[in-house]
């Protein structure tokens, strides 16, 4: 996904090629943060808002995908979802792809 990323323009970095595959939950958001990194996962665990709270990060982006689902159409319904989504969209929301829609969940005020 991050080659895909960097093809299509974007700056991405794997968590594998920065040392943090198999690192907690917290270690990567605190990577993220400290990068000023949008998030992009298929874990769902990112989507817990008590421990990710939104308004707080640069974006999380969850992929809910199937898992039998081929990495090349995860991998366009991604740039798909960031084609139509703007850094208003983004920044600090918490944003949920799937294979029918965009969800965008905004911090309450």
């Amino acid at each position: 996904m991050a080659r895909e990323l960097n093809a299509a323009g974007y700056f991405a970095e794997d968590v594998r090629d920065v040392g943090l595959r198999g690192h907690s939950d917290d270690e990567v958001y605190q990577y993220a943060q400290a990068n000023g990194a949008i998030l992009v996962t298929a874990d769902l665990g990112f989507a817990n808002i008590l421990q990710f709270p939104v308004g707080t990060n640069k974006g999380i982006i969850l992929l809910r995908i199937p898992n039998e689902i081929s990495i090349n159409i995860v991998n366009l319904k991604l740039l798909n979802a960031l084609a139509v989504l703007n850094e208003k969209d983004i920044v600090g929301n918490l944003i949920i792809v799937d294979m029918n829609k965009i969800r965008v969940r905004k911090p309450l005020k």
